[in-house]
Parts: C-alpha cells; sequence; structure tokens
C-alpha cells in the first residue's frame, strides 16, 4: 500500500509497505514510519494519507484512508503548515484559526448536510529533522467530497449560463443562512472554496477564515487580515468587523465572475472605482439588481441576511432606465494580523461621472468573445498580407511603405475595437481587396514574383500566410496577459 508522508520538505514523501496489501496486518500494524525523514505514517493511530490534494501558505490537504472502517473511507487530513516567514505572534493566529475552524466544523458540519463533517482533530509532536529538537504538528480530518470545485469547472466548461448562476446563488445562500443563524461568518467565499460532488450536489468548503460574531453590530473589533484578494468587501481588507453582508458580497463578486467567465480584477474598473459587469454579461433585471445590491460598499447598503437575497430573487424585478452604477471605496492596504487597524475617517459619499472620460457609457464599452478577437486577428492579418502586395508594386521607399502598411492596419484594428467594422464589413473590405489586385496588372505583376505560376495563388498564400501568423500572435499575447493577470 502506498502512504504519503505529510511531513513539510519530506525528500521522498511516497512510501510504499507491501504488508500493507493484507487487510488483516492493515488494521494490526501498531505504526509505520517514512523511509526518507522518519516521519509517523498512520495518523492517530488510524489515517493513512495517500496522496497530496494541495497546499498553501497556511497548510496542506491530504487525502486519506480510515483503517478502522470496512471500506476503508477516504477522508482530508489537513495539516496546519505555516510559511516560515511568520513572526510567533502571526504563527499564534495561524493555529487559533485552524483551531477555530475545527470547532465550527463540528458544530456546523455535524449538522447541515452541505458542508463537510469534522471527523478528528489532534497535534503530532515527532523528533525534528534538526537534532535535540521537536515539531508540533496540527491536524484536522474531515469528510471528504468527491467532485470538482467551481473554480475548476469555470475553467474547463467555460461561463455559466443565468441558470446555472441562480442555482449555485440559491444553494450557498441557503447555507449561509444556516451558517449565520448560528453566530458564525464564513469570510472566504469563492469559486474555489464551492465543491460539486459527483451527484450534483454544492458543498461549502475551507472554513478556516471564519468567524464567530460575539458582539453587536456597530461595535468595533478588528478582523484578522484573511481573506482573498478580489472576494473580499471594503471592511474586511482594511481589518474593521465584518458582517453576514461580507459573505453576500463575496458571493456576489462569485456569482458575476461565473457569470464572466473573468477574474474580479477583470470586472473591477480602479479608474471609476466601480464594478463594471453588466456590460460582460447578459442578464435578467431581477438578477441584475440583486447582484448590484451585494456589491455596494457600505455594508448597511447591502442585503442583511441570506434570506433577504432569496427574498429578491422571488420578487418582481425593479425597472431600470439603464444599468445602475455599484460605487464601492478604494481597496485600502491589507492590514497584517500584529497592526492595529486604522480609525476610519468618514467620508462623503463618491459618485461615478455621468459620462466616463472617454465618452462611452459603461454599457458600450466594446467587449470581444475569444472567437471575435481571433477572427479579427485573421482579418486583420489577411488585409495586412494583402495590402502588403499592393504597396510592393507602388514607388515607395522600404520605409513609407512600412509605414504607410503599419498606419492602414492599425486604422483597421481601431475600426474594430470601435465596432465600425464587423463580420459584414470585413468580408466587402476582403473581397474589395482581392478585386483591387485581379483587376490592376501592377499589382498582379506583384503577386507573380510571389508565385509564378498563378497571381491569385501567390495573393491567398500572402494573405493567409498573415491570417495564421495574426492569430498565433494574438493568441500568445492573450495567453501572456492572462497569465501576468493571475500572477499581479
Amino acid at each position: 500500500m502506498e502512504v504519503y508522508c505529510t511531513r513539510p520538505g519530506c525528500p521522498r514523501p511516497q512510501n510504499y509497505f507491501p504488508d500493507l496489501d493484507d487487510s488483516s496486518r492493515l488494521k494490526t500494524v501498531q505504526q509505520k514510519f517514512c523511509t526518507a525523514c522518519g516521519m509517523p505514517m498512520i495518523l492517530s493511530g488510524r489515517y493513512l494519507p495517500v496522496r497530496l490534494l494541495g497546499q498553501g501558505g497556511f497548510g496542506a490537504a491530504f487525502l486519506a484512508r480510515d483503517r478502522y472502517t470496512p471500506a476503508m473511507r477516504q477522508c482530508v487530513a489537513k495539516l496546519l503548515q505555516p510559511s516560515v516567514s511568520l513572526t510567533p505572534a502571526q504563527l499564534t493566529i495561524a493555529q487559533t484559526l485552524f483551531e477555530r475552524e475545527a470547532a465550527v466544523l463540528e458544530e456546523l458540519g455535524n449538522e447541515h448536510s452541505q458542508i463537510p463533517s469534522l471527523l478528528a482533530f489532534f497535534e503530532l509532536s515527532v523528533p525534528s529533522l534538526q537534532p535535540g529538537k521537536n515539531d508540533q504538528f496540527f491536524y484536522l480530518v474531515q469528510e471528504f467530497i468527491d467532485g470538482e470545485n467551481l473554480e475548476d469547472e469555470l475553467a474547463v466548461k467555460g461561463k455559466f449560463s443565468e441558470a446555472q448562476t441562480v442555482e449555485v446563488l440559491r444553494e450557498i445562500l441557503k447555507i449561509l443562512d444556516f451558517v449565520h443563524s448560528r453566530g458564525s461568518i464564513h469570510r472566504d467565499i469563492k469559486p474555489a472554496n464551492i465543491m460539486r460532488a459527483k451527484n450534483g450536489r454544492l458543498y461549502l468548503l475551507d472554513f478556516g477564515a471564519v468567524k464567530q460574531v460575539t458582539q453587536s453590530v456597530g461595535s468595533v473589533k478588528a478582523s484578522t487580515g484573511i481573506y482573498s484578494l478580489g472576494y473580499a468587501p471594503p471592511e474586511q481588507m482594511s481589518g474593521q468587523e465584518v458582517y453576514p453582508a461580507t459573505d453576500l458580497y463575496a458571493l456576489g463578486v462569485t456569482c458575476i465572475t461565473l457569470l464572466s467567465g473573468l477574474q474580479p480584477t477583470e470586472l473591477f474598473d480602479s479608474y471609476r472605482n466601480e464594478w463594471n459587469w453588466q456590460s460582460r454579461v447578459q442578464v435578467s433585471s431581477r438578477l441584475a439588481h440583486v447582484l448590484d445590491r451585494m456589491l455596494l460598499s457600505a455594508p448597511s447598503q447591502r442585503f442583511q441576511s441570506a434570506s433577504e437575497v432569496e427574498a429578491a430573487l422571488m420578487s418582481r424585478p425593479q425597472q431600470h432606465s439603464q444599468p445602475p452604477t455599484v460605487v464601492v471605496a478604494p481597496p485600502p492596504i491589507p492590514i497584517q494580523p500584529t497592526q492595529q487597524p486604522p480609525v476610519p475617517t468618514p467620508q462623503p459619499p463618491v459618485r461615478a461621472p455621468a459620462t466616463p472620460p472617454g465618452g462611452l457609457q459603461p454599457s458600450q464599452r466594446a467587449t470581444f468573445s475569444i472567437w471575435e478577437v481571433l477572427s479579427g486577428a485573421a482579418f486583420t492579418g489577411f488585409e495586412g498580407g494583402l495590402l502588403a502586395i499592393a504597396l510592393t508594386s507602388l514607388p515607395l521607399s522600404p520605409g513609407v511603405g512600412i509605414g504607410l502598411l503599419g498606419m492602414i492596419v492599425a486604422g483597421l484594428i481601431y475600426g474594430q475595437y470601435r465596432r465600425a467594422i464587423e463580420q459584414t464589413e470585413m468580408l466587402i473590405i476582403g473581397a474589395g481587396t482581392l478585386a483591387m489586385l485581379w483587376f490592376f496588372p501592377a499589382l498582379q505583376t506583384a503577386a507573380l514574383a510571389i508565385y509564378p505560376n498563378s497571381p491569385i495563388t501567390g495573393v491567398l498564400f500572402v494573405g493567409w500566410l498573415g491570417a495564421l501568423g495574426a492569430i498565433a500572435g494574438t493568441a500568445i499575447f492573450r495567453l501572456i496577459y492572462k497569465l501576468l493577470s493571475n500572477i499581479f
């Protein structure tokens, strides 16, 4: 049987113990130790990690098997594995949050079928790899949900429809209504923390940042600086008190991410200080109104409970002459857990300009699907190749010819961006350029220099070569842009 070592930094974590393939031996053996670092392999004498599921700055998660169940039940063993750069105070906070997650899972997971149940929580002290020292490890064992989280589902299947998004919204609202009614706030709602099991049921995961509400609304008490950038509202990012409306904001961001297939940073217009999501998707006015209110800057202006959101989804849609503008405060600098949060200074309400500097209303901003981007690149490359042939027939110096070609291509790109050139215009322009090359002898002479047997073949060859080159360049640029967006 293969067993995975959970010690951070183990040089060879994968171990194989042939004797554990015998079921009677598996249930009676006292302990097994890693052949590389000596770490105990059977956690709490019961759980055998078999592979790494994932890891981050605060911990790692392993798929494990419970040897004391008839079917060797699968479970998740989470290890508190803080970054070595944490200060002692930050390490204490991380340990407190880990213990809190166990307590909340014990209270909530055992009562709600869409929250993983807690199976065990224990501490393990073992000799360190450094002589004369001991290492302490904290483990949390919980129910394993076999499925795919919505972040991975979005990456594989693409953006969600309105009906699919509303389904997610309503299911998570039911879970949050239960969580909030028990005096807890999740604080880390995002697609990666929503799991869809193989039977289609949705689960809310990762209660590591959960906060239990022990004070009345309006009191000032700092919140630890743990959140997912882009999904957390201003009050959480600044280290201020959090509320049920904090989770509703993050759930709203999750919904517009699923609808658009874009990251929160791509949907937030930092220049105008507002969410710009409605120009990217087509949804009903009812859902747009609900999501806009969930995304408001001030917690008092949002829905105050999950049940309020559910009621709004069932109510008649409000009429708007134009989509409402959602204005939020600029995200402040994150507060480290050891710092005191700044005292907020009342600010006058921020209003978006009636007409943005570019002259376009949000609903008029140009947005393009991947198909539109690649087909536009193909048209521009094809047209650029044909124009290159045409310019070679003119008595121009190379510098002037290249400059003139660049200006024409830039004009074509700008026309597509402004949607002055679309599919019909592309066909007309392409056909016109081909006709010009066909009917003018001087242009045919230039084409024959490329392919002596047939001028039209030479023209088409250069055009399609330009189209393929433009498609490849655009695809590479888009890939690099997406990678840099995810990093920064």
